[in-house]
């Protein structure tokens, strides 16, 4: 009697059941003895066993057990090895969280925080995963910042080491240099030498020349500069002088400055409207006369005021302002002199430092003509003549005054007369030369007038003699200025000339002393 038994597998052993410490453990479907010893049914019941386990622990990163490990030769230790490499990954994992937060607790809210990569340990698999990885990116990166280098020129062997440039050498240097005086001052004119066509290049010897030029030309520009800031040129007035001028505006003595209506050597004329003044009335138009503080327009001012015994005490050559201060003053005072005498010549009104106001010889802002731009007839050229030697007369005998720069220039054509103007380089007769800056005046006026076709026109000796009244007959052998210039070192010598007296200065003089 043959008895059929049937074996049934059970994974509990009496009634303590066992629990898998991978998971929990999965329902076994009762089977015969005989299938669970097939040796194919056991490996494919350990294989999904083996998968199970390893879904639990990493998730989803894995498929299958041979998608995992791929090329294992030896199939019994396969599922060891995967099971050891899910053990050391978890491991890892849970040393970085470790890590992060310890890291976190150390930096805190600090700006400058401190970094725990170092002590982080990183999985094989992973390991070599990035290092190929990071190979191949590496590869790409150089491959795209460095191109591959340029081969030798054909005359040069690739063993051969390269010269060496450095910042001595000539071309370099050169080109420096080109850069470097691109940076000059804008008032040097480089031209257009940063051009990367012309290529230029300087040697050290001609830049520093260069340099060198360069500076000099800067302050040079920046004397003129401050030259011109502090003196009257041509037009243009200074601050000071300026600001003189906006205190007699402001003071009502002026009403108002207009502009400029002659300029010369030594000063510049503007035209001005009178304002009111308490001592006497202005002028209705007046001249103001802004002496130039610079010496370069006139040097030899210095030459006819150093021998004046009226201003040789206070004259001082160190100091501009003070011989102009000196040139204004002389001219009030001739003006003065001639004025009194009756002589056609501008008023004084006002005198400030080296500014000049006086009466303006025209009308409604036009100035008075010039000698020799004023369009007269004979007759009043004639008249003209005989009033110039009249008044060369009168300067001479009664104001003791010699012109000493006396032209067609300096005389204007105003109401049918003659005036005379620019007195203040006029000296006396005991001037050391006063003779012959009235022998020099009297050749202008000669000169011109007989240019004019005026007839009967004295000589210029003969002129010279009237105004003097010296009767000095010329000698052949020897020309008139020597003999002028030999009488005045006689008559100096013997304590003054004759038939001269000094003379009784008015009021506008001493007051200038004081």
């Amino acid at each position: 009697m043959e008895v059929s038994e049937s074996i049934v597998v059970n994974s509990s052993v009496g009634n303590t059941p066992t629990k898998s410490p991978w998971g929990k453990t999965p329902n076994v479907v009762p089977c015969s003895f005989s299938a669970v010893m097939d040796e194919e049914v056991a490996k494919e019941l350990q294989a999904k066993e083996d998968y199970l386990a390893g879904y639990h622990l990493q998730g989803s990163t894995i498929d299958s057990p041979e998608s995992i490990f791929k090329g294992s030769s030896s199939p019994d230790t396969e599922n060891d090895f995967l099971l050891a490499q899910m053990l050391q990954l978890e491991y890892d994992k849970e040393n970085d969280r470790s890590i992060d937060s310890m890291e976190k607790r150390y930096n805190g809210e600090s700006k400058v925080s401190v970094s725990f990569d170092h002590f982080r340990n990183v999985h094989p698999m992973l390991k070599e995963d990035s290092s190929s990885s990071s190979d191949s990116d590496e590869w790409d990166e150089d491959d795209l910042d460095h191109p591959t280098p340029p081969k030798p020129p054909p005359n040069q062997s690739p063993g051969k080491k390269k010269e060496i440039i450095t910042k001595h050498d000539s071309t370099v240097c050169g080109r420096r240099n080109v850069k470097i005086m691109e940076k000059f001052p804008p008032s040097f004119a480089a031209g257009n030498v940063g051009s990367e066509e012309l290529d230029l290049k300087l040697s050290n010897s001609v830049f520093n020349t260069l340099k060198q030029h360069s500076y000099r030309e800067e302050r040079q520009s920046a004397r003129l500069h401050e030259k011109k800031e502090h003196a009257t040129h041509e037009q243009v007035l200074d601050p000071k002088t300026r600001l003189m001028l906006y205190k007699l505006v402001n003071g009502e003595v002026l009403e108002a400055v207009n502009g400029c209506v002659s300029t010369g050597k030594e000063a510049c004329v503007f035209h001005a409207n009178g304002g009111r003044r308490e001592e006497e009335p202005m002028p209705e138009e007046c001249a103001v006369k802004v002496f130039k503080t610079t010496l370069n327009e006139f040097k030899t001012r210095d030459r006819y005021i150093k021998d004046d015994h009226r201003f040789r005490d206070r004259f001082s050559k160190q100091n501009p302002r003070k011989i102009i201060k000196l040139w204004a003053e002389k001219e009030m005072c001739n003006l003065s002199r001639m004025r009194k005498a009756g002589i056609p010549c501008p008023t004084v009104a006002l005198l400030k430092k080296h500014i000049l106001v006086m009466s303006f010889i025209g009308k409604d802002q036009k100035p008075a003509p010039k000698l020799k731009d004023a369009v007269l007839s004979s007759r009043q050229l004639q008249k003209a003549y005989e009033q110039c030697v009249e008044i060369m007369c009168t300067m001479y005998q009664k104001c003791k005054l010699i012109h000493a720069d006396l032209s067609e220039y300096n005389m204007l054509w105003h109401e049918n007369k003659v005036w005379f103007i620019d007195v203040s380089q006029s000296v006396e007769p005991f001037h050391p030369h006063a003779l012959e800056f009235l022998y020099r005046d009297c050749t202008n006026v000669v000169e011109f007038f007989t240019k004019c076709g005026v007839p009967d026109v004295l000589q210029a000796y003969e002129l010279f003699n009237k105004v003097t009244r010296l009767e000095i007959t010329p000698d052949p052998e020897q020309s008139f200025l020597s003999q002028i210039q030999s009488y005045e070192v006689h008559e100096m010598s013997v304590g003054g000339r004759k038939n001269e007296a000094p003379y009784d200065f008015d009021y506008f003089f001493n007051k200038t002393q004081s």
